[in-house]
């Protein structure tokens, strides 16, 4: 099975809100900004980008859903805008290797209109803004 990198989104963490318990999962809302690069698409994103993470009290895993959109310019140059919910989990033992991702793409662009039924996958690592969330799909 082959995988094309589709685009990159660098994520720029604007505010982290976060709810402790003592007994329970806690949970980290990260509100962010952020560009995006790719052969298929370029542009930013729009305001609300949010990733709710729910960390788990006795767990080193901790799962993660981020919803947001992003406007810009398809690759044959036109207008568009790409929503884009990404769920995955994190294992806190391994911090240096990248998480993995499930993204769903919905799209308005006719040229890109293939992301919304494509299989894809992301991968998060770690950049000194944020994170860089590299999108691929199956080929």
């Amino acid at each position: 099975m082959e995988f094309e990198e589709v685009l990159t989104v660098h994520v720029n963490i604007e505010k982290i809100i976060e709810m402790h318990s003592d007994n329970v999962d806690s949970v980290c809302m990260i509100l962010f900004k952020g560009n995006v690069t790719g052969k298929y698409f370029e542009g930013d994103v729009l305001p609300g980008g949010v990733d709710t993470q729910i960390i788990g009290r006795f767990e080193d895993k901790h799962t993660l859903s981020a919803r947001y959109m992003l406007e810009g310019k398809d690759y044959t140059g036109k207008s568009c805008k790409i929503f884009i919910e990404n769920n995955g989990n994190v294992n806190r033992k391994l911090k240096y290797v990248p998480f993995r991702t499930y993204p769903k793409i919905i799209t308005d662009s006719k040229a890109l209109e293939f992301l919304n039924y494509d299989l894809l996958v992301g991968e998060g690592v770690g950049t000194e803004s944020g994170v860089d969330i590299k999108i691929y799909r199956q080929v």
